[in-house]
């Protein structure tokens, strides 16, 4: 059963990377019509690709799902609203800060900005530069699961939450720094990735599997919407208050 399950992940893997295939050797060889340099590396690297992908999509259903669902059925049955809201809080700080792409995307724009001289070329200044970014955005991201909690406790329509944010973003798009501002947009899209989304969608659907008269499909899905929306917001605030 094990080896069986194990085979149809590496062939789910397989087919959803061979678009990413069979793109890159369309253009390399018709295009630019060039041999593929490092052949050999690049293959021994795909291979543990799709090993990983495999190993991390199974590592997903076999643990971080089954954890944030359990969490979320055993706070809501606790009944005790504090203990929910700080355990989402801090369920969306801390997948934040752990975030890989949002590291990555951190030390490059604090290098760009040490690079543009708006901040000092030090590694002192560039680390606490990056330090601040991740943390502005893993604290916009653990405000926005709290207000995605109260939505789904209240049954509050999602669309109107969606609507006022990105009118804030626009707002505050008109004062931010135009250096911050791209930022801004691309770390709305980073928070949202291999750590994050898995955690904040169990614990969402979860959450309305629980509380009697919520509807998964309708009441279970969005906190990654918020968390995708308040680091826009976070991020420009950040750079208004940084850079004046």
């Amino acid at each position: 059963m094990l080896l069986h399950e194990l085979y149809r992940s590496v062939r789910d893997s397989v087919r959803d990377l061979l678009p990413i295939v069979i793109v890159i050797g369309v253009f390399q060889g018709l295009v630019l019509r060039q041999p593929i340099p490092h052949l050999e590396h690049i293959a021994l690297g795909g291979l543990m690709v799709v090993l990983g992908l495999t190993l991390f999509v199974r590592g997903l259903e076999m643990a971080l799902f089954p954890i944030g669902e359990t969490l979320a059925y055993g706070l809501a049955r606790k009944g005790s609203v504090p203990w929910l809201i700080g355990f989402s809080f801090a369920l969306g700080f801390g997948t934040t800060v752990a975030e890989p792409a949002l590291i990555a995307i951190a030390n490059q724009a604090a290098q760009i900005a040490a690079g543009g001289n708006a901040i000092p070329a030090t590694q002192e200044a560039r680390e606490s530069y990056a330090l601040g970014l991740r943390l502005t955005v893993a604290l916009s991201v653990g405000m926005a699961v709290v207000i995605g909690v109260f939505r789904i406790l209240k049954g509050w329509p999602i669309q109107w939450f969606i609507v006022a944010g990105y009118i804030g973003v626009v707002i505050m798009t008109a004062f931010a720094p135009p250096s911050i501002i791209g930022i801004a947009y691309d770390s709305g899209g980073v928070t949202t990735s291999t750590v994050t989304v898995p955690l904040l969608t169990a614990l969402g659907v979860g959450l309305a599997q629980t509380i009697r008269g919520r509807n998964p499909m309708i009441d279970g899905f969005g906190l990654i919407a918020f968390a995708a929306l308040a680091p826009m917001i976070f991020v420009m605030a950040y750079g208004m208050l940084v850079h004046g």
